[in-house]
């Protein structure tokens, strides 16, 4: 990220809505701006896939793997207005499991880019079958949107549900239904 293009385009922005960047409260905003961006827009520094795969661990294990309710704060690539929510990724592994924090970590690093919440549920999905080579994967992400809550609809309640579905999750419904019942009781987790 180029931190000094940031600073300018911030402090261009300020004048274009009237505001004086010069004025006390605003000098050291274009600076802020340009480090905010820098941290939640650091998932394009990592590599999910390489991430994953650092931790593979090869098992015979061929029951199903949750890790509920991961918490992501993203971007949405259309207004550059946050929208954030709730996580839901599911495997069953044929050979290779992987250690239970890169998944909501690899849930971080697609979030910490600009975002359409659709792609980003097929990412999670994908890398998964593409590193861990699974029975299947599903992934379900809710998300709250900023552009749609207090701009454009302003709808406050309205939230998007998205899933991505590979392998046994897709073709078969019992192991989809069986994902869906353990988010919905305490089963795996709370």
């Amino acid at each position: 990220m180029n931190h000094e293009k940031l600073e300018t385009a911030v402090y261009t922005l300020l004048q274009a809505i009237g505001e004086d960047p010069e004025r006390p409260g605003l000098r050291r905003t274009p600076a802020r701006v340009a480090d905010m961006f820098g941290e939640i827009l650091d998932g394009y520094r990592i590599n999910p896939a390489e991430f994953i795969a650092e931790a593979v661990s090869e098992l015979v294990y061929d029951e199903m793997i949750v890790v509920k309710d991961i918490e992501f704060f993203s971007m949405c690539e259309h207004h550059l207005l946050p929208f954030f929510g709730r996580a839901h990724v599911a495997y069953v592994p044929k050979e290779k499991i992987v250690g239970l924090s890169k998944i909501p970590r690899m849930v971080d690093i697609f979030a910490h880019r600009l975002q359409v919440q659709e792609r980003m549920t097929q990412q999670i999905a994908d890398t998964l079958v593409e590193v861990l080579a699974p029975q299947g994967v599903g992934v379900i992400v809710e998300g709250t949107h900023l552009c749609a809550t207090m701009r454009g609809v302003k709808k406050q309640r309205a939230r998007l549900v998205t899933s991505a579905m590979a392998g046994s999750f897709k073709t078969r419904p019992a192991t989809r239904q069986e994902f869906l019942a353990l988010l919905n009781s305490g089963a795996a987790g709370a």
